[in-house]
């Protein structure tokens, strides 16, 4: 077990300031001004800086990640022609280079302070490589970061040969969550009919689900209603999420205000991808062109937990990213217009509170008795942590230094003055 952990002098997301968190045991001990440790315990100061608990991806695709430029360049950068790359580099995937490559980015992720990840993994390539591997960086890095994994027929359950039973296999084989993609089946009909199949599924194995519903710009892609439909059928309540739902942004006013209460009644959860939704959506468009993302603000006004997701880094999808969820919930907040105070602060949250929710982590938060899980952000409060995409200054999971940062700043030498040291940290 590790030696006790005393963190002096932090601020936490809510505004309080002047606080110390004490670790025992590998979970918090106690919160609050001037606290006391034992003989043993190793001491931090804080400086009065922002301890947030840490960053959690609601949505991402590890399979896929780091692969950019295999086997080629993505020329248009669009979704289609992402999804034919990935067709062309299923064949020349090795477990080996997977596990590689997907270890790599959780040494990245880790670095940027976040612990916990929901990656959905492709079951349509018979070998099911992908599985095998994704399960192996699992186990590997258990002691210090979350991987949830979801079983994602990625060309379809319906429409790929054979996608259903690999999907079972993959299950049997120890994935996490049932996926699916009604929007590429073959036809409207079909998305709705492995809608319902893969929600009995999940009911009859007890498994959430996760599904890629409505990734399109058609506002008559309406699979998201099919989902809330058959969740409450099923009673799978508080255990569905939408990912995407990227159509509802194109949707009939009239339509989304019959749509959003009926996912709010059912408990469906909701990933938006803001960096993936800007980019892929509205490609169809001249001027005025779809921003693309869901309509984040109305789902939260109707009570809505909605998380967000980084999607994709460096793939076939996307060739940039670096595993920061600031950036993420940075790209949110400008989409959504969301600058108000309160605004900001959800998109904060949706990349903490909100999706560690959606995966259902247990212990989670900064409360005594929680994991001591943790990140120290170069910033006062969550809104100048997204204004700067703040350092992470020190990374703790289960009372245990992964990772530490020195302070971001400059020493600049002005003609005709002394030098000085500049931060960007407001004054």
């Amino acid at each position: 077990m590790n030696a006790p952990l005393l963190l002096r002098d932090v601020r936490l997301p809510d505004g309080r300031a002047g606080q110390d968190l004490l670790v025992q045991d590998g979970r918090i001990a106690a919160i609050g001004p001037a606290l006391q440790g034992p003989a043993d315990v190793e001491v931090i100061d804080g400086r009065g800086f922002l301890l947030s608990p840490p960053f959690v991806d609601a949505h991402f695709h590890m399979d896929a990640t780091l692969s950019h430029g295999l086997p080629r360049v993505n020329d248009s950068g669009t979704l289609l022609e992402g999804i034919a790359l990935w067709g062309e580099l299923k064949p020349q995937l090795t477990q080996e280079a997977l596990v590689q490559r997907a270890q790599a980015y959780c040494d990245w992720a880790v670095a940027k302070g976040l612990l916990a990840i929901r990656s959905h993994v492709d079951v349509c390539d018979e070998r099911l490589l992908a599985v095998e591997a994704l399960l192996q960086v699992r186990e590997r890095v258990k002691p210090y970061l979350d991987l949830q994994l979801v079983a994602f027929p990625q060309d379809g359950v319906l429409r790929s040969p054979g996608a259903m039973a690999n999907l079972k296999r993959a299950l049997d084989m120890g994935v996490d969550v049932v996926g699916g993609i009604p929007h590429f089946e073959r036809t409207a009909e079909q998305g709705a009919a492995s809608v319902k199949l893969l929600c009995e599924l999940a009911a009859e194995r007890g498994l959430p689900v996760d599904m890629h519903c409505d990734e399109s710009d058609d506002p008559l892609s309406r699979h998201v209603e099919t989902l809330a439909s058959e969740t409450q059928r099923l009673g799978l309540q508080g255990r569905v999420t939408g990912s995407h739902l990227t159509s509802m942004h194109s949707m009939d006013n009239y339509y989304v205000s019959k749509l959003i209460p009926l996912l709010a009644e059912v408990q469906l959860q909701v990933v938006a991808n803001p960096l993936i939704n800007i980019t892929l959506q509205g490609r169809h468009d001249s001027y005025p062109r779809r921003r693309g993302m869901t309509r984040v603000p109305e789902l939260l006004a109707a009570g809505i937990n909605v998380g967000f997701g980084h999607d994709c880094v460096m793939d076939p999808w996307y060739s940039l990213g670096s595993a920061d969820m600031l950036e993420v919930a940075s790209m949110g907040l400008h989409v959504a217009q969301m600058t108000s105070q309160a605004g900001m602060r959800a998109c904060f949250d949706a990349v903490t509170v909100n999706s560690a929710r959606i995966l259902g982590l247990q212990g989670y938060g900064l409360a005594p008795g929680c994991f001591a899980d943790f990140v120290l952000l170069q910033a006062h409060d969550p809104v100048e942590a997204l204004r700067l995409r703040a350092q992470r200054l020190l990374v703790v999971r289960r009372g245990q230094v992964l990772s530490r940062m020195a302070p971001a700043q400059a020493r600049i030498s002005l003609p005709g003055e002394p030098p000085r040291t500049v931060d960007w940290l407001r004054p």
